[in-house]
């Protein structure tokens, strides 16, 4: 298994590559959400690993990558360390194209900000910027289980045509979050606001939205318009997981802005 050393953390890396072995490949760096890893990515990497180098991460704490203690302090800074160092060791010093996820979104937001240099393009799908509505979730994970929160949770997250095989797999994949990264997480995201950041990113951006109660387009168009350089993509789905319940449609309104916008 590939791993990076990061400071308190081995982070777990999958790299997919089909391009012609004598060409020379953007990198396309895929950060998940919340309990996720990298196979939240698998349905989207038949469309970009023939023309793209595919990067998959286990963000600290989750998936493949070291556990985080529950008064691990998260933040900010930390992720942006994480993510400038997996670009400059794995990606040969970028810059790279970066897809985020849910609250992947927030890091890969506020990397583009920070650290301009290393973002060639930038897409968010289904991303807050400021707290997310979690309210008694933890207290359920530790009554019940992670996974039973995941399936508890599911049908709002991914919408009425997720199968339930479809609702009991990835209820499968986030149940094996640790529940000690998952209280370290949600500290951090429980405080976020990135409002201010994201007004200084300036590479090409796509934020992918849905338009549900949990996040509808006017939350979207919100902060998306403060963002220079941005594009908004509302697309016909009712789960506020784009990204999970119709991931060709997604990846596919992502690979036509990064071809369009990534010269």
């Amino acid at each position: 298994m590939p791993y990076l050393d990061l400071p308190d953390c081995r982070m777990h890396y999958l790299i997919d590559d089909h391009t012609d072995g004598w060409t020379r490949p953007d990198t396309v760096l895929f950060v998940h959400g919340f309990t996720e890893c990298t196979e939240a990515w698998c349905a989207w990497v038949p469309h970009f690993s023939r023309r793209y180098r595919v990067l998959r991460i286990d963000q600290r704490g989750f998936g493949l990558s070291t556990p985080v203690p529950k008064d691990y302090p998260l933040s900010n800074e930390r992720y942006i360390d994480d993510l400038s160092q997996v670009i400059r060791e794995v990606c040969n010093g970028g810059p790279v194209h970066i897809v985020g996820g849910k609250s992947g979104g927030i890091s890969v937001l506020a990397l583009a900000a920070a650290r301009p240099e290393l973002v060639k393009t930038l897409t968010v799908s289904c991303s807050p910027v400021t707290p997310p509505n979690a309210e008694g979730w933890i207290a359920e994970m530790e009554r019940s289980s992670v996974r039973a929160w995941a399936k508890r949770t599911q049908r709002e997250r991914m919408g009425s045509k997720m199968p339930e095989a479809g609702i009991d797999w990835w209820s499968d994949m986030m149940g094996r979050a640790p529940l000690s990264t998952i209280h370290a997480y949600m500290r951090w995201v429980g405080a976020i606001d990135i409002r201010e950041d994201i007004k200084r990113i300036r590479c090409p951006t796509l934020v992918i939205g849905t338009d549900t109660a949990r996040r509808g387009r006017e939350v979207f168009e919100g902060w998306q318009k403060t963002i220079p350089n941005s594009e908004l993509a509302i697309l016909p789905i009712d789960g506020y997981h784009a990204g999970g319940t119709d991931p060709d449609l997604t990846a596919k309104t992502t690979l036509e802005f990064i071809t369009r916008r990534g010269k």
